[in-house]
């Protein structure tokens, strides 16, 4: 059964058990960010939130969650060791990990463009999705009603800038210099416009998060003034340990094999039968959310039909139950809650 969902819930599943997890993914969140033994906390971080997103079901069935898990997955190997580690004396990143990273960000940003021209559906076709995207989409904000008063001929022009960004600028993440630096500028743009415009819980900020790897060093240097003091001593005295290098090599050969021939060969080319043993390397891996597809509003949303719940005590006077975020009240503004996710609002979108 672990095999099959691999939790920590197999050991307890009450009440208590579940705010204790929560409480202890707090303590060792705070470790990482204060240096303290970051590699077995982000260990346990993973394993933890991954035990989450099987105990939660639906309810934790979103791609940020299995992005978060394949985030964290990769920083265990980019985090130094040690309970105390000094980054002035420790080893420079992987060069296979920083890779795996660029390329989980080309995976969800090119998937992003490509289940969009692959679902047929018309509205993208024929530049007219974010007509409809603004007031149809889960958790809009005040923003995104702005917005979706623009004028027509603007919001073809941004769906044609869309698929641009998210078509075009992934395969700069691979180029050269000052070319990567345009990617991470414009794919953040595009992160950025769309959490003014929308609540996506913590995945435009995670992305965000991956398009720094496509700067270095000396581009922090120039763009944040305190970041020379903290870098000025320099990484790279020690070299990773022969046993982690091997590790890394190994997790880097299977999630680059799955990510190209189960997840971005089948977007050119459809209907692939794939040998047995490449399927049961994938389902090995799979319950472990590893390697996660991607690809948000493949087909847009172009009316928006409620569900209203009431509930009554006499049986006669019967009163709505107003949802905290998702839009129902016309005299409140849509507001901003990213980066929480109230979960069941979401749910009740989908319903």
């Amino acid at each position: 059964r672990f095999q099959v969902m691999p939790s920590v819930f197999w050991l307890g599943s009450s009440d208590a058990f579940l705010e204790g997890l929560c409480l202890a993914g707090m303590g060792l969140s705070l470790l990482v960010l204060a240096g303290i033994s970051p590699m077995p906390a982000l260990v346990l971080l993973w394993f933890f939130y991954l035990s989450f997103l099987g105990g939660g079901n639906v309810f934790m069935a979103f791609q940020w969650d299995t992005l978060l898990l394949e985030t964290g997955f990769l920083a265990i190997f980019l985090a130094p060791g040690g309970i105390r580690p000094r980054l002035s004396s420790e080893a420079k990143p992987s060069t296979l990990i920083l890779f795996l990273y660029r390329l989980l960000l080309f995976k969800v940003i090119f998937s992003s463009g490509m289940v969009k021209l692959l679902s047929g559906d018309e509205t993208w076709r024929n530049l007219t999705a974010l007509m409809f995207h603004y007031e149809t989409q889960p958790l809009t904000t005040w923003v995104g009603w702005y917005v979706h008063q623009l004028p027509g001929w603007f919001q073809k022009f941004s769906v044609l800038g869309v698929f641009a960004i998210q078509l075009l600028v992934p395969f700069l993440i691979f180029a050269p210099g000052r070319l990567k630096w345009l990617a991470c500028f414009l794919l953040s743009f595009l992160q950025i416009l769309i959490m003014l415009t929308g609540n996506y819980c913590f995945f435009n900020l995670l992305t965000l998060a991956l398009c720094l790897f496509l700067l270095d060093d000396a581009t922090f240097k120039k763009l944040i003034p305190w970041f020379a003091e903290i870098s000025a001593t320099g990484v790279g005295r020690k070299r990773e340990s022969q046993f982690k290098q091997f590790l890394v090599s190994a997790v880097a050969v299977i999630i680059i094999f799955i990510t190209f021939t189960i997840q971005l060969l089948p977007l050119a080319i459809r209907d692939i039968d794939y040998p047995n043993p490449i399927l049961s390397l994938y389902e090995e891996v799979r319950p472990f959310r590893l390697v996660n597809n991607y690809g948000l509003f493949a087909v847009m949303t172009t009316s928006r039909p409620e569900i209203i719940l009431e509930g009554s005590d006499d049986f006669k006077t019967w009163k709505e139950y107003a949802f905290k975020w998702k839009p129902g009240d016309l005299n409140r503004a849509p507001g901003f809650v990213a980066p929480h996710q109230p979960r069941l609002d979401w749910q009740m979108w989908f319903a």
